[in-house]
């Protein structure tokens, strides 16, 4: 029994779970173990997603802060519609992105979550350095939206830089964790990042 086989077999069980609970992607569960252990994302809370087509991380943080709560959604990737998610089609690099979802999110986010990846290029080194540069730009958006206290989940490549990384984390959130939820595949490289605390330093503005 290889390790391969294993991980395809895992692979596999989460994608037929995602069809059979008409998510959008595996990646759903992920979110869902996260929140499951570390309680990120509750009733009603405002959430941003960023990197989030085609949807499962939105669908799961829509069912979880309610008809109380809001999530405004992200890509420079085009998302079908899903209830109660608002969806700002751009880069997040772009500060009209930024702005347009600042207008919709309507106040200040208690959770902002990010499931971007570089498109890869077989290139472990440029392709972590890439997954670090997104990560910078979701850690940027969360010092403009996150309220005092609120929370940051990255997805971000292992890699030399992960530890300065983590570093700046500490900087800005009371609190930083790695951590690998078991729908990962166990050959991956990517590890989720669980900032909270956030600790804001400037008066915030809203578009």
């Amino acid at each position: 029994m290889t390790r391969r086989w294993q991980s395809e077999r895992k692979r596999e069980f989460y994608y037929r779970q995602a069809k059979k609970e008409n998510y959008r992607s595996r990646a759903a569960y992920k979110l869902k173990q996260i929140n499951e252990r570390f309680e990120v994302i509750r009733v009603g809370d405002r959430v941003v997603d960023l990197g989030a087509s085609p949807g499962g991380w939105s669908q799961v943080a829509a069912e979880r802060v309610g008809t109380a709560g809001r999530v405004v959604s992200s890509d420079i990737k085009r998302m079908r519609k899903i209830d109660n998610v608002d969806f700002v089609y751009g880069d997040i690099r772009d500060k009209k992105t930024v702005e347009a979802i600042l207008a919709l999110l309507g106040g200040a986010a208690d959770v902002v979550i990010s499931d971007m990846a570089p498109n890869i290029s077989g290139n472990y080194s440029l392709d972590h350095a890439c997954s670090i540069e997104l990560c910078e730009y979701a850690l940027e958006f969360a010092k403009q939206s996150l309220r005092e206290g609120g929370t940051l989940v990255v997805k971000i490549f292992e890699g030399d830089l992960y530890g300065e990384y983590l570093a700046k984390l500490k900087k800005n959130f009371r609190s930083v964790k790695g951590h690998c939820p078991s729908a990962s595949r166990p050959s991956s490289s990517e590890i989720y990042v669980i900032a909270k605390g956030f600790i804001s330093r400037s008066p915030q503005s809203f578009a």
